[in-house]
Parts: C-alpha cells; structure tokens; sequence
C-alpha cells in the first residue's frame, strides 16, 4: 500500500470515528433529557401510574409517527429510569441553557475522561444496578478498560465488584467505586476466587492441569481481562535452570503498571504447602537472576481448585506481599451469594 493510499485512509477513518463519537455522545445526552422531560411531567400528574402510563402511550405514538421506531412505551420507559439512576449525581439550574445543561451532562457521563464515552447500551445496563458503589464501579471500569458491553455483562456476573471489595476495607471500597480498580501494589492484583467460566471446563467430568493450561492459552485475552490491568503474555512452561536441575513455570506474565514479573502456577486439586514453597524458589529465582534493578519484586499467584487458608498464613511470612494462593472456578458464582458474603464482611 502506498503512502498516500495509508494517509487518505487514516483521513476516513478519523472521521468515522469522530462521527461516531458524536452521535454516541448526542444520541446518551438526548436520551437522558427526554428521561428529565418525563420525569418533570410526571411529577404533576394525578394516580402516576395509570396517568404515566397513558402519557407514554400518547408519546410514543407521536414519536413514531413522527420520528419512526426507537420511541417504543418500553424504550421510553428506559429513558426515564436512565435520567433516575444519574440525576442525583449532579444539579443542573432551572435557568441554565440547553448547552449548558448538556455539558454538564457530558462530562457527568463521561467521568471527565474526554476521549471516552459509553454507548446507550452501556448506560441502558448500568442504570439498572441499584448500587450505587457497584454501578460507579463497572462505569469506571468500562471507560478505562474500554469494555464491550457483552465484557461488562459478563464482569457484573462473575461479581467482580463483589470479588474485589472482599478483599477491602469500607475506605478502600468506596475508593474503588470512585476509581475503579487500581493497581499500584501486589494486593491489588488478588481475587478470591478468579472466575474462569470462559474456559469451558465445567462441561468435563475431569481434567488435567495441562488441559486448563492449554484452555487459558486458547482464551489467553479473557484469561489477562479476568486478571486485571496492565498485563503482557510471557509465554507458558517457562523453563529455568539452577543446579543442574530444571524447573518449568506455567505461566510468566509482566505487569506494566508493577513494573514486575508475575510467575502463576496452576494446580486442580488442594492447595499443599509444597506447592507454596515450590512458588515461593520460583520467585525467588526471577528476583534474584531475571528481574533487573529499576523493576519491582516478582509477585507469585497458585491459581488452585481449593485452598486452606490457614495453610496459606502460617507457611507465609507474616510480611508477605509477594506470594499469593486463590481458588478459580469455572462456571460464575451465584451473584446473590457474593453480595450475601460481602455484606456479612462489612
């Protein structure tokens, strides 16, 4: 392809693009200003449930007539449940203008992140999570992460709100709804269990460590989603050599916002201490002959079918922040019984 070929194309596909953008961005903030206008109309009638019903009725037909589909009583509906869920998150002035109303809007829905905006569909799904904490969370997460919404579908089902916050204090939670998930130390890349459903193993009476690995390896994209951000693939069975003896490591990944190796070992049965300590000499092995001086300590993970976790903290230093044990499963967990653990924790 010659260069002026490449160029017009970049031309195109940066207008595209832009438009693409914009119309998202107008099509949420209309959507959500006519979810205000119901709102308001509403307020003043008598018996709201017979009288919002007929309202919408009435509106959609205008609509549809005039506009065509898109205006159905159900997608007006929607509408209005979106403008609930968000309204409260900021004060707009009777008196402002139209353009200001709908900057504010924006940046509202945008999380002041410029070049990033959900679709409807994205914000059509998130109006409907209650939590307030939760659905700042999977918003955050999906502006950062730029989610698909069939990635934040499957997110909210495995609980990895729920998933995450367990291993938090009420600060730290609420810290993670405002900022979605940050990884500035080893703790943060840990979550008990990691839920591994993509894989498709639940189908299989049994398999063999091998057979997970190479299932990880096939869905290795939604392997690092469910591990969370900044990580590189290393590759598997990673070979190395000490004493004349040779080891194997099944998975090595980098983590570019630890700026460390991360060593995974995985294991189908109950976690054992041998297999803590065989964990422990990998890490200490990449620390002391692979990592270089400016990078940060290798962290470990055993990726196990089950564990005690009373095994874990006595074979552990009580200063540990390297090695880490947490089970996996591979069909999603009930999200009820993660809110249900979570609120006892709290």
């Amino acid at each position: 392809m010659i260069a002026l070929s490449q160029k017009i194309i970049d031309v195109i596909q940066n207008a595209r693009d832009f438009v693409y953008k914009n119309t998202n961005t107008t099509m949420v903030i209309s959507y959500f200003s006519i979810g205000k206008m119901i709102v308001e109309e509403l307020q003043h009638g008598n018996e709201k449930a017979i009288y919002g019903t007929k309202l919408l009725e009435h509106v959609s037909s205008d609509l549809t007539k005039q506009l065509g589909r898109g205006f159905s009583v159900d997608n007006l509906e929607n509408m209005r449940k979106f403008y609930l869920a968000y309204a409260s998150q900021f004060l707009i002035s009777e008196n402002s203008s139209r353009i200001l109303e709908n900057q504010l809007i924006s940046e509202m829905l945008s999380r002041k992140l410029p070049n990033q905006f959900l679709s409807w569909s994205h914000y059509l799904f998130l109006s409907r999570i209650e939590n307030l904490l939760e659905r700042n969370f999977y918003e955050m997460e999906s502006l950062q992460n730029n989610w698909k919404l069939k990635e934040l579908e499957r997110q909210f089902n495995s609980g990895l709100f729920e998933r995450i916050a367990l291993s938090k204090n009420k600060k730290e939670v609420f810290e993670l709804a405002k900022k979605g998930q940050l990884i500035q130390k080893p703790k943060d890349l840990f979550k008990d269990p990691f839920i591994l459903e993509f894989l498709g193993l639940d189908e299989k009476n049994n398999y063999s460590e091998t057979d997970l690995e190479t299932a990880i390896i096939c869905e290795i994209e939604k392997f690092m989603l469910e591990m969370g951000k900044g990580f590189f693939f290393g590759g598997r069975q990673v070979r190395f050599s000490f004493d004349e003896e040779h080891y194997r490591i099944d998975l090595v990944f980098y983590n570019r916002l630890l700026f460390c190796f991360v060593l995974i070992d995985l294991k189908i049965g109950k976690l054992t201490h041998q297999d803590i300590g065989q964990m422990q000499m990998y890490v200490n092995y990449y620390d002391r002959f692979v990592k270089t001086n400016h990078e940060n300590s290798t962290i470990g993970i055993v990726l196990c079918k089950d564990k005690n976790q009373n095994l874990v903290e006595i074979t552990l230093p009580q200063s540990n922040n390297q090695i880490f044990a947490s089970k996996y499963q591979t069909i999603l967990p009930s999200k009820e019984k993660l809110q249900e653990i979570l609120k006892n924790y709290e």
